[in-house]
């Protein structure tokens, strides 16, 4: 989907903020890029869509090179999402969601269906907030705003710097989950900056981690808390063996059943490692003791749980 061919940015005064990168973005994919200041996680991500450009290599979307692509059509397909909010002060919350909308000619019946559908989608009533002002807003349902406003036009990418790192933790743990949500729910290809590791493991389906322009490892969370590729990853990621007991996880089976077609089944004994990389491939996991289904695990629960215990032991 989005490629980097041994891209390098180097900026006039001759310093180096990223060299010569070199990986690929599948499409549907959360990935997340992450790093301490000065790693040039933001420059790479900004040489998406062009507000950067790139002094060496190529950045291809689809196989074709950015600089091929005329620049309103590449930054219409394209969401962005700042930390810095940025919704037009003196536009009612519809009129900030229908700006690319209106751009790319949609006419308004669309674009009044979309605006709904999207408000909906985070929980925020249309016929409560659709006239309001950016203003009336708190800080959380501002950068809700933000992400379905990058949504509105359904492009194929989203860009994210950052843009929960700015709010309360409530907040931003309620943002996180209606990320989670959308993105299970749209399969957009996202690529979401953030300096928070229990971020990244919350939400990327594979992490990139930079260090000074370059690429220290890239991988999904559990190989980042499995099998980090050095000290400068293992401190990062502040990891170490997880010492919980697996019927943390387990939740009772709905009455209903809940059972879906290609859902994994493992043993109550299963280490919890080996979960982990079946959660990687199934929402739920069903759990057996001695031959009887004592419960379930589900992907995002688990994901809360091994969160809050990276957040508490470090």
């Amino acid at each position: 989907m989005i490629r980097f061919e041994q891209v390098m940015k180097q900026f006039p005064n001759g310093t180096f903020a990223v060299k010569s990168l070199d990986f690929e973005i599948k499409k549907g994919e959360f990935f997340v890029l992450i790093g301490p200041s000065g790693s040039g996680k933001t420059t790479t991500l900004k040489m998406i869509n062009r507000l950067i450009e790139l002094s060496k290599g190529w950045v291809r979307i689809n196989g074709k090179k950015i600089s091929d692509y005329d620049i309103n059509e590449l930054r219409w397909n394209i969401g962005y999402v700042l930390q810095q909010i940025a919704l037009f002060p003196h536009m009612t919350i519809a009129e900030n969601i229908a700006v690319v909308p209106e751009l790319v000619n949609w006419d308004k019946e669309k674009i009044g269906a979309r605006v709904e559908e999207l408000l909906n989608m985070v929980g925020l009533d249309p016929k409560e907030y659709r006239n309001r002002r950016p203003s009336e807003l708190s800080g959380g349902q501002q950068q809700r705003i933000g992400v379905i406003r990058a949504l509105a036009a359904d492009p194929e990418i989203i860009l994210m710097d950052e843009p929960f790192s700015a709010l309360d933790p409530f907040s931003r743990e309620k943002l996180q989950d209606d990320m989670l949500e959308i993105q299970r729910k749209l399969k957009k290809t996202i690529v979401f900056v953030t300096h928070d590791m229990q971020e990244a493991l919350k939400l990327g389906d594979r992490i990139c981690l930079m260090k000074d322009g370059e690429i220290v490892q890239v991988g999904t969370p559990h190989e980042f808390l499995s099998n980090p590729v050095n000290d400068f990853v293992r401190d990062f990621v502040g990891s170490r063996k997880l010492s919980i007991n697996l019927k943390e996880f387990i939740i009772p089976v709905p009455a209903e059943g809940g059972f879906l077609s290609g859902t994994k089944h493992i043993s109550l004994s299963t280490p919890l490692d080996e979960v982990i990389e079946y959660l990687a491939s199934f929402e739920q996991i069903f759990v057996e003791d001695n031959g009887k289904t004592i419960g379930m695990i589900r992907r995002q629960q688990a994901l809360k749980i091994l969160s809050q215990y990276v957040k508490e032991r470090g």
